[in-house]
């Protein structure tokens, strides 16, 4: 079940946030507008920066400092067939009083012929604001259906910013719909940043010009642009948040969009500031606040009214339905009148006085300031068995008691006071209330925190039993402070009230007495780092490092007994710098080990490594090819032999003599006799064993060759 009056007070929370999130946050202040000014105020250099200072300038309801300057400059620099020399020196002339430009029939046929569909978006824009500024005559009606067709080919925001701003030159007479319901396309188009800032993602300046094209355009044709409210501030906000411009366009485009937020039909975004802080007082009881457009500039015509004033601690209503009191381009309210106590007041404040308010309903909070004083003043010491009456002392503000007070182990040091408005006399309760007992010897400082009874009487009670850890048990002089302090006190407090003696047991007292004023350097900390361990004996080290390196001098001498084969070697430079880099990098490794850390090591291995492996692969390559040319040189040798004849293959020997025995066998008479046949065999046996013999010879003298070969490589 609901509490009653719950939804009462989320309505209510959440009326605030609303109003909180309508306020605008960025505006140009006349500081600002200063600013502005001066970034628009530049020389000119063609007639695009002209046109920007020019008429960015009447914008904010200034004008250049020499107009028959900048006139001449204009009908020096026109180029009578460009269309955006054109468009510009039309638009500043219209500007400049006594500046009238004459151009010839075939620039304005040039202007005519560029309002049609084979023209671009920007050109028709620039031609129909050239006709306008010169004041042609201009076919609307035709002008529009070309701007129509043309802007259904260029979608870009910039296009469609361009095409608004060419609707509201043409005559009303022309069906601009068409071109209006594109301000709502563009809307959907914005981006929502935090439900701060409503831009687009092209940036400022296209978001300024929007503004700006958008109320021009509604002006002309007597419709309320789609904006809702909050994105009206939102946009107030992301225009107005930039206070330096990278150019001039763009200090334009926010001139623009500035003075379209203060001069249109439909909304009037307010901004609503106090002079100086929100605090009012005794002694300044008047709220002075300032109603006044984006632009700083005051709205006298307003009428300004608070709808209530409650307490942010108590929620009560103090203060509802008063008027501010108009007073030259301010408005004032005297809240101390309604006798307000001591606090923060939440303001709701009602603007009036013209429909096209926006951001007129503001929540603001305010401080009411006052004087504390110091009444009742008490210093005693009880004893805490209550064998003496206790001994009382009252203190005045600001003076300091007479005498000290002496504490030790068997009494207890109090002190009491209260805390009054000076101006009202009522109660008081601060939000700093300390007690700050200094050692006059040391510079020990301890700080207690006084608490209100529900008297809203101030207590503070020392037992020294019980506080001596937080002394460290040093007696001596203690001097008493009291602090009193808070954001709404005009008169914060640091009075001192009296000089203390405690006594602790000497069998607690400390041996070494450290200060502890909070405010002074600490003591420096020591670091007492492991002791090395101890090393071996030199003898020792040298012996195992010997152990170590005697496998590379057993690699040595075995390279001088068996002869190192290093016929080979070449002295090219990629074999002399690939060598290096090998060197290079194992030195590199001893570096990094007494020197460099792992990211400048591996810095300069990759700069040694591509080196070595550009050097190296260089190296393989060249011996890759000796290699093969003496392949080749080796069996050219062999074929020319073979051609001479001098060497008989062993095989063919063997194979010859084979095809003789067969043909004997086959040709020869079955009847001869067996002496023949001994005859037969005993030659085929020899010619065989001639031609094993040639066949192991030639077989012994290439595996010669081959070993020759792979020692020369």
């Amino acid at each position: 079940m609901a509490v009653p009056g719950s939804n009462t007070i989320l309505l209510l929370a959440l009326t605030i946030t609303v109003i909180q999130a309508l306020t605008p946050s960025h505006y140009l202040t006349q500081r600002d507008v200063e600013r502005l000014k001066s970034s628009l105020n530049q020389p000119f250099s063609n007639l695009e920066t002209a046109f920007y200072s020019i008429l960015g300038l009447s914008k904010l309801g200034a004008q250049v400092p020499d107009v028959k300057q900048a006139c001449t400059f204009i009908k020096s620099n026109l180029d009578p067939n460009s269309l955006d020399s054109l468009f510009y020196a039309a638009q500043s002339s219209q500007v400049l009083s006594g500046c009238e430009i004459s151009i010839s029939n075939e620039t304005k046929d040039l202007l005519h012929a560029a309002v049609s569909e084979d023209s671009s978006v920007s050109q028709i824009y620039h031609a129909v604001g050239a006709l306008n500024g010169f004041g042609l005559p201009l076919a609307s009606q035709e002008a529009l259906g070309a701007l129509t067709a043309r802007l259904s080919k260029e979608e870009t925001v910039l296009a469609t910013i361009q095409a608004l701003q060419t609707a509201s030159y043409l005559s009303q007479q022309a069906d601009l719909r068409g071109i209006v319901e594109e301000i709502e396309d563009l809307v959907a188009r914005l981006d929502d940043l935090g439900g701060v800032y409503l831009q687009f993602e092209e940036g400022l300046e296209p978001t300024a010009l929007f503004v700006a094209a958008t109320y021009q355009l509604s002006d002309h044709v007597g419709t309320e642009p789609p904006f809702k409210e909050d994105q009206v501030i939102q946009l107030v906000n992301a225009v107005f948040s930039k206070k330096n411009f990278n150019s001039l366009s763009e200090a334009f485009s926010v001139a623009a969009a500035a003075a379209a937020f203060s001069q249109n039909r439909y909304h009037l975004p307010l901004v609503i500031v106090a002079e100086g802080s929100a605090s009012v007082s005794h002694q300044q009881p008047v709220l002075r606040l300032q109603v006044s457009n984006v632009m700083s500039q005051p709205l006298a015509q307003a009428s300004v009214m608070l709808e209530r004033a409650k307490s942010s601690s108590t929620k009560n209503t103090v203060l509802q339905q008063t008027a501010f009191t108009p007073s030259g381009d301010h408005f004032d309210l005297n809240f101390m009148n309604a006798k307000p106590a001591s606090g923060y007041y939440d303001f709701s404040i009602n603007i009036e006085g013209d429909s096209r308010y926006i951001a007129n309903v503001v929540e603001l909070k305010v401080k009411v300031s006052t004087e504390v004083g110091i009444t009742n003043v008490d210093l005693s010491t009880v004893d805490k068995d209550q064998s003496i009456a206790p001994k009382t002392t009252r203190v005045t503000y600001p003076a300091k008691g007479k005498g000290s007070f002496t504490v030790d182990s068997h009494q207890n040091f109090a002190l009491s006071f209260q805390l009054v408005d000076v101006n009202t006399g009522a109660e008081l309760t601060p939000h700093q209330t300390f007690v700050r007992l200094h050692n006059q010897k040391t510079g020990q400082e301890v700080v207690f925190v006084a608490e209100p009874d529900s008297k809203n009487i101030y207590k503070f009670e020392l037992d020294t039993s019980e506080r001596k850890n937080e002394f460290d048990s040093a007696s001596g002089t203690y001097t008493l402070y009291l602090i009193i302090g808070d954001a709404t006190l005009e008169n914060p407090i640091l009075w001192n009230v009296a000089d203390v003696i405690i006594k602790f047991p000497e069998e607690d007292a400390p041996s070494t007495i450290l200060s502890k004023n909070l405010f002074t350097p600490k003591q420096e900390i020591q670091h007492l780092f492991r002791e090395p361990e101890k090393r071996p004996p030199t003898v020792v080290s040298n012996t195992f490092t010997a152990l170590i390196l005697s496998p590379l001098l057993l690699l040595f001498i075995l390279w001088i007994r068996l002869g190192a084969n290093i016929s080979n070697f070449t002295f090219a430079p990629s074999t002399i710098i690939f060598h290096l880099g090998h060197a290079a990098m194992l030195g590199l490794m001893y570096v990094y080990w007494t020197q460099l850390n792992m990211f400048q090591t591996l810095k300069y291995l990759a700069i040694l490594g591509t080196i070595t492996f550009l050097a190296g692969n260089r190296m393989l390559a060249y011996k890759a090819v000796k290699r093969v040319e003496n392949v080749k040189a080796n069996r050219q040798s062999k074929g020319t032999i073979r051609s001479r004849g001098q060497v008989t293959s062993p095989g063919s020997e063997i194979r010859r003599a084979g095809s003789g025995v067969k043909q004997r066998q086959q040709t020869g008479s079955e009847d001869r006799s067996t002496g023949d046949q001994d005859q037969v065999a005993k030659a085929t046996s020899g010619t065989l064993e001639s031609g094993v013999r040639l066949l192991s010879q030639e077989q012994h003298s290439s595996s010669t060759r081959r070993k020759k070969e792979n020692l020369k490589t």
